[in-house]
């Protein structure tokens, strides 16, 4: 299997990003046709751990969530992974508050936004975690 994996590497290629194949086929990685067979489950859950980790980095790397504590961490990881650490950087009063440890405001500014009307209970949710400091399952 091993030389197997080597050749079909060789012939396919890694590409990083989505692009169109040959058949004009939604394709990634070593030539896997996201049309035809898309992912797992597992495979999906892989890519959301490795995401998870990094999204988490981001925010350790770019906000003090020293007051934080797991839940509300995971909040602002949460935003990350939807919005991009970029995106997330740009609600300056919930970062500010956050590192305040103003909880309910953090929850005020978050609701406050065009994100909350654009995910609608995900952002109701999160305010409340942040909020609360308990975990909204």
């Amino acid at each position: 299997m091993e030389k197997q994996l080597q050749q079909l590497k060789r012939h396919e290629g890694f590409m990083p990003n989505a692009y169109l194949c040959t058949q004009g086929k939604q394709t990634i990685g070593y030539g896997r046709n996201l049309e035809d067979r898309g992912i797992t489950e597992d495979e999906a859950l892989y890519l959301l751990r490795n995401d998870l980790k990094y999204f988490t980095e981001q925010v350790e790397s770019n906000i003090n969530t020293s007051k934080c504590n797991p839940a509300r961490k995971a909040v602002l990881v949460n935003m990350a992974f939807n919005l991009g650490i970029s995106g997330l950087l740009k609600f300056k009063n919930t970062i500010a508050a956050v590192q305040a440890g103003q909880w309910e405001t953090a929850a005020i500014e978050m609701l406050n936004s065009r994100w909350a009307v654009q995910v609608g209970s995900r952002a109701d949710e999160l305010a409340d975690q942040m909020a609360t400091g308990e975990w909204q399952l």
